[in-house]
């Protein structure tokens, strides 16, 4: 699940939100807006069980998948397209 709030002038809060059936191990956020780094941008489990992580981007079109333990790669169904080149998020 992805939640987008607006921050004051051009930027969105966008945080990244996996439920609790994700892969063990780590997962990272990784795509254009962090040069596909894994680790960059870690999800952190909550108490509920899911993992989030929250990054700011400015007005534009970013390309995304999740990174998990393994080199298993997710896509997030939630976001504004997914296909064959992954999960894309328009801002």
């Amino acid at each position: 699940m992805i939640k987008r709030n607006k921050l004051f002038g051009n930027q969105t809060r966008v945080t990244f939100c996996l439920p609790r059936d994700t892969p063990p191990g780590t997962v990272s956020v990784v795509g254009c807006f962090n040069d596909w780094q894994p680790g960059r941008h870690e999800l952190v489990a909550r108490r509920d069980g899911t993992r989030t992580v929250t990054v700011r981007l400015g007005p534009g079109e970013y390309r995304f998948r999740y990174l998990a333990t393994g080199g298993v790669w997710l896509d997030d169904e939630s976001a504004d397209q997914v296909d064959d080149r992954g999960s894309r998020l328009l801002l």
